[in-house]
């Protein structure tokens, strides 16, 4: 029987004309108001961003991965350390995936069984072997102040069979989690929370199975997995909302992995609250800039003499003090500056979205928001 504990969401509203949800997590290293986007520090650090620059952009959460961390520098140092708020300087929430998106990722080097994944290091070919129990060892040493169970994601397309096997597993998986958790405390004193996840791929009763076994299990919050993974739009955007409405209204719902900005706005429309992704941090490494008006490649020959802003209604560094052609330029010839001012550019869009999503969804008028960033979005 699972020790009673407070529940660490609170839904404040829910818009009139969608099922987009306003609320709030509390962690032990701040509260999260929802909708959220997760900037991703895979490795203890969002690439090219410093923590004091993150605070900056209005970031509240920040996500690290368990595999990756454990790679190194390992979570034994972690530990010692006093937890990855410490060793990184981000003194906000940090979430942690479970490592089992990198494994499943990694299908020429690891292999499932039963009791756990063994698989090979891509950085050193090393064996390891990453069982439920000590995954939730390893998140406890890194200190998140949310922790995912491990399980097993499917890719897609996959077979009905595969994806029911794999459902059935996370869920064993999920309980044994579970027990290892509440059976052991965080080594650094404060209280972490432990979220589930869903798989099924895109199979509704796989999914409707998956919701109720894990809810079943009262977990601090669910997460949507398995989605983002090659299947068309259209199933992803269908499966987010069917699995959506599985889980409980009183617990946060955190499609992993996703997403593009139409994707975003579609899944909280859907009632989904958290969300994560490398997109904005990855494609402006690459010269792919997010503006209200679309899509921007800063390499484009068109920028060179484009003395205006990245976006001429963003107030981020990027666009307050730099014009597309000075970027363009420090781009194209190599200058580390580029990555760093693109990266903060995307990542405030992102977080200016949700925020202006939250702000909608409390003032009742979630869908006309939507309409409009979209039609405008999409126009150019």
């Amino acid at each position: 029987m699972r020790l009673k504990r407070s529940n660490p969401f609170t839904l404040l509203h829910t818009d009139s004309g969608s099922k987009a949800r306003a609320g709030k997590v509390e962690t032990a290293h701040g509260t999260i108001e929802t909708p959220i986007f997760m900037p991703v520090g895979t490795q203890g650090a969002v690439k090219a961003v410093s923590p004091h620059e993150l605070k900056g952009l209005g970031a509240q959460i920040i996500l690290g991965n368990t595999y990756h961390l454990y790679l190194r520098p390992g979570d034994a140092l972690l530990r010692d350390v006093g937890g990855l708020h410490r060793f990184n300087q981000w003194d906000g929430p940090i979430l942690t995936d479970s490592g089992g998106f990198q494994v499943f990722s990694l299908s020429e080097l690891r292999k499932i069984k039963e009791d756990g994944v063994r698989f090979q290091s891509h950085i050193d070919g090393s064996y390891h072997m990453f069982t439920p129990e000590k995954v939730m060892d390893i998140q406890r040493n890194i200190g998140s102040d949310i922790m995912m169970v491990f399980d097993e994601c499917t890719g897609w397309p996959a077979e009905y069979d595969v994806a029911f096997k794999a459902h059935e597993r996370t869920v064993r998986w999920a309980r044994r989690c579970l027990d290892h958790f509440q059976a052991h405390e965080c080594p650094h004193g404060y209280r972490q929370l432990l979220f589930g996840i869903m798989q099924g791929s895109t199979f509704e009763p796989i999914r409707t199975a998956s919701a109720q076994a894990l809810c079943e299990m009262d977990f601090d919050g669910y997460a949507i997995g398995g989605l983002a993974v090659g299947e068309p739009r259209e199933k992803l955007v269908e499966m987010t909302q069917f699995s959506a409405e599985l889980l409980p209204q009183d617990r946060a719902r955190y499609l992993m992995g996703v997403g593009k900005p139409e994707d975003i706005l579609d899944a909280i429309d859907a009632g989904v609250d958290m969300f994560d992704c490398v997109i904005p941090t990855r494609n402006g490494r690459n010269g792919t800039v997010y503006t209200r008006d679309g899509k921007v490649n800063i390499k484009n020959q068109k920028h060179r003499e484009d003395y205006n802003p990245l976006d001429s209604e963003c107030s981020c560094y990027a666009c307050m003090h730099f014009s597309r052609s000075y970027i363009r330029h420090l781009h194209n010839a190599g200058e580390v500056l580029a990555l760093r001012l693109l990266s903060i550019h995307n990542l405030h869009f992102y977080l200016d979205l949700v925020k202006a999503a939250r702000t909608a969804i409390l003032e009742d008028s979630f869908a006309h928001f939507k309409t409009s960033f979209l039609n405008r979005y999409h126009q150019s």
